[in-house]
Formats: C-alpha cells, structure tokens, sequence
C-alpha cells in the first residue's frame, strides 16, 4: 500500500519526514536506529543500517543428485547467499562428488565446512571488488575466440583445438554466474549497485548482453563439437565463405558491444544502428553458403548447414546485444 508524507522543515532549514511505523517495525528500526539513504535519479531509497553480515542458506538435498544437486548449489550462488548449508540424513560420495564440481565450477566458491550429514560452501570474494564490466568484457573475448578457434578446428581438422574450445566453455559459464549473481544483488539493495558505481538499468544491460554472448560461446561449442564428425576436410571454398561469414559476424558482435560501453549517447546509437542494419547482410551471406552445400553429400552437406547456421545465429544475439544498446543510449523519461 502507498503511504504519502508531508516534507516538514525544522530548525529553519532542515526537511524531516516520518517513516510508516509499520515498516519501522519489520525491519527493527526504532528511536535512535541508523539507516541509510541511496539516491538514484529522482529517488531516494532508504534501508536499515546493518553491519555487514554474510547471508547464509540452507537447502535439504536428501532428494537431490546429479545434475538437480548442481543446478540447487548454482541457483543459490546465484541467487546471492555467501554462506550456503547442504544438509541430509546421510550425503552419499556421489552427492559430495557433485557440490565439489558444481563448486568448481562457480567462480569464489570453496568447501568450508564437511561432515557427515552437511556440507558447507562459502563465497570466498568480496563482492564490492567484483566488477560486472570487467566480466561482461571477458565473456566477449572468450565467446569470439572460441568461435574463431572452432572453425579453424574445422579447417584443420584439429581436434584437440576443438576440444579445447569445448573446455573453454565453462570459463564463459562461470563468468555468465557472476554476472547473474552480481545483477541479482543490485535487485536486493541499492547498496549493491553503489558499490558497483553503475545504476541498476545499466547492470540490467549487462546482463542482458551476457546472456547473448554466453550464447554465442553455446554456439562455438556446438560447432566445435560438429567438427569432430568430418572424417575428410571439408573444401577451402567452402571454409573461406564460412569465415568471412565469421568476420562479418564478429564484426557485428563487437559493434554491438563498443555501442553498449560507449559513454557518447550519439555514438553509442550510430555503432548500435550500424550492427543491427549488417545482421540482414549476415543472412544473406549464410543463405548464398547454403547453395555451395547442395551438391555435397546429405550428411555432409547437414553438418555444414547446422555450422553456419550456428555462425548466422551468432551474428543474431550480436545484434540483440545491439539493441540493447540502443535503449541503453535513449533519453530516459
């Protein structure tokens, strides 16, 4: 319910204001309690003073194994708790197998505490010296070298290159984690996003733009994945047009990111425009590679296709990312 309250003035200059009482109460704020104010825009939030504290989660896995086991430990990362308790009557070796992995797997993460019926997970980071740019613009670096090294796979038939491009995906995994998990933290309180230095619609963008290069990574290692199926190399024609379609797709991601970091509103929107209007080039390119795979073997002629379409579809979330950039660049109301 909206509660409204009269701006007073005293002591001549000044402005008092109560809070609701019953909020007060909830929130253990009385005569004397602290609280802090965090202005954004034409906003001000107010949140109980608290000292700092580790937020703690427990979660019954009695029931849980395998992959549920390591999506419950990645959602409560992710969701925000620094402390997470993994309790049961009995945790089995194959249930302490897969926290250890799933731990492994998320960036700050460590076994702290073991025992029979329990498992304790700390976040070891401090999350004020997290930066949600720094690993929105490592996931870029990371998903376009993989893509890049997946077709030089295809073009060499290297299959440890390949392997290694599939390896690489959980670096972008556990780097799309942290963003999530620093992005959810500024829903909570703006403390967070304070301490980031960035409002939150602009950690909302980054967020949105990870998710498109986390896909794109998904799409290298499918791609990397299909290159172990060729048994002969595959025509210099064919892998010179699948590579230019990469550049050209690169190019389109890149400009999509240099737009979303621009500090210039103008040129940010100019570089956004410019990517989204090269993505329709993009898919006229794959459309023209489609032709060189009609005389090909079917199943040979299947795995191409399935390559450029997952080169096209990246150009795609380049131009998703783009658009973000877009609205990020737009006057605000």
């Amino acid at each position: 319910m909206v509660e409204t309250r009269k701006v007073q003035v005293t002591g001549g200059s000044t402005y008092t204001v109560s809070i609701p009482k019953d909020w007060a109460t909830e929130n253990g704020v009385s005569a004397g309690s602290e609280v802090e104010f965090y202005p954004e825009g034409d906003s001000l939030f107010l949140t109980p003073r608290s000292e700092e504290e580790r937020t703690e989660g427990t979660l019954d896995i009695s029931n849980l194994e395998g992959d549920e086991l390591t999506r419950a430990v990645m959602t409560m990362y992710v969701s925000g708790f620094d402390i997470i308790a993994l309790e049961s009557g009995r945790i089995t070796t194959d249930q302490r197998r897969t926290i250890r992995e799933a731990t492994q797997s998320l960036v700050g993460l460590e076994v702290l505490e073991e025992t029979r019926d329990r498992v304790v997970i700390r976040d070891l980071l401090d999350s004020s010296e997290l930066s949600i740019h720094n690993a929105v613009t490592r996931m870029r670096l990371i998903a376009l070298s993989m893509l890049e090294d997946a077709i030089a796979a295809i073009a060499e038939m290297d299959e440890d290159l390949a392997h290694d491009v599939i390896q690489r995906d959980d670096d972008v995994d556990r780097l799309w984690m942290v963003v999530s998990r620093i992005f959810r933290a500024t829903l909570r309180t703006p403390k967070a996003a304070e301490e980031l230095g960035l409002p939150r619609e602009v950690c909302f963008d980054y967020q949105s733009a990870a998710r498109q290069l986390e896909r794109i990574a998904d799409h290298a290692t499918k791609i990397a994945h299909l290159s172990l199926n060729f048994e002969q190399p595959v025509s210099e024609e064919i892998i010179a047009a699948i590579e230019e379609l990469f550049e050209e797709a690169k190019k389109v991601v890149n400009g999509g990111m240099d737009a979303l970091f621009a500090e210039d509103s103008n040129e940010a929107a100019r570089l956004a425009n410019e990517a989204r209007e090269s993505v329709q080039a993009i898919d006229e390119r794959a459309r023209k590679i489609d032709e060189l795979l009609r005389d090909l073997d079917p199943a040979r002629a299947q795995l191409l296709g399935l390559i450029v379409d997952s080169v096209s579809r990246s150009a795609d979330y380049g131009g998703n990312i783009a658009e973000t950039a877009l609205q990020k660049a737009a006057p605000t109301p």
